[in-house]
């Protein structure tokens, strides 16, 4: 290949083309903002040609939606396959999963809830509130409650106001180096397991004829 001869681009099936697109978003989003990156910045570092943009997320808009939806929500392998073993080791797992994803996508993730993101935008609203919801659901498969029903909707709105503490806890490690990374887990094991083993029962205990819920015998500390 000659001196400023462009690469060739790979044939790529579409959903690993989409792959490529988002990967480069993500990145030049991180590194700027919203409005310093352009459709043709993404082509570039995609190695795309700019339609292609369009034709696979519609516009920059859309896919600058697509990559806060893609940091936002928990993934799914956060709290899949893990251990059969105690509600505390399991959510220490989830934790650390959880702080690996953002630790390999810090940049991007810390545009994403910056100041430009947290304006009054409807659709970003929508997506932080469904990642909240997915946010839930993942830490009651984690603690092994998804069967829980009394106080439910109490106690998913407590596990939504966790997930605010742990992105203000999460800038405090990336942005003041405050706590570190090891102390961030620590921090967020310990909130989440006080929430559920303690907190939870207690706002039980104060509701009239309510049967106060404690954990599973498989998932109570051992200490």
């Amino acid at each position: 290949m000659t001196s400023g001869t462009r690469p060739r681009r790979r044939r790529l099936e579409p959903a690993e083309r989409r792959a490529e697109i988002l990967a480069a978003a993500r990145h030049l989003f991180g590194a700027g903002s919203y409005a310093s990156v352009s459709t043709s910045d993404i082509a570039e570092a995609a190695g795309v040609a700019r339609p292609l943009i369009n034709h696979y997320f519609g516009g920059k808009r859309e896919l600058y939606l697509e990559v806060v939806r893609q940091l936002m929500i928990v993934p799914a392998p956060v709290t899949e396959a893990l251990p059969d073993t105690t509600m505390e080791e399991r959510l220490t797992i989830g934790v650390e999963r959880w702080i690996d994803v953002v630790d390999r996508n810090r940049d991007a993730w810390l545009t994403v809830i910056g100041p430009e993101s947290a304006g009054r935008d409807p659709e970003i609203e929508r997506i932080m509130l469904e990642a909240d919801e997915i946010a839930a659901d993942r830490v009651l498969e984690a603690a092994l409650m998804t069967d829980v029903t009394d106080g439910r909707e109490e106690l998913r709105a407590m596990i939504r106001s966790f997930g605010g503490m742990l992105r203000a806890a999460s800038r405090e490690w990336l942005i003041r180096g405050t706590l570190d990374r090891a102390a961030l887990r620590t921090f967020l094991t310990d909130s989440i397991l006080n929430l559920l083993k303690l907190t939870y029962p207690a706002v039980l205990a104060e509701r009239p004829g309510s049967a106060v819920r404690t954990p599973p015998a498989s998932s109570r500390s051992s200490a």
